[in-house]
């Protein structure tokens, strides 16, 4: 009653992957206005189209201590599986 170990992706397999879930093409990039800051570094914004999403910092802006107020333009990249929430990857200048 041996156990069976697991087998790693090889090189074909990790490649395959990528072809399937390119990284970064899942998204979509729309810039919109912080209407309100909400806790836990959560943002109502409103997209250029006029909608409203919830949207979170993105670990970068958070490391760097970058700060977002109400009235700053910024880009959200929203995933399409819910356009009602989406991720703060960039602040304006």
């Amino acid at each position: 009653m041996g156990m069976s170990k697991k087998k790693r992706p090889t090189g074909a397999d990790k490649a395959a992957n990528d072809l399937l879930h390119p990284k970064g093409q899942d998204a979509y990039e729309v810039e919109g206005v912080v209407l309100e800051t909400l806790p836990n570094a959560t943002f109502k914004v409103e997209l250029e189209n006029k909608h409203q999403v919830l949207a979170h910092i993105s670990g970068r802006l958070r490391q760097n201590y970058i700060r977002i107020l109400p009235g700053d333009k910024v880009l959200v990249e929203i995933s399409p599986y819910d356009l009602s929430r989406g991720r703060v990857v960039y602040r304006y200048k």
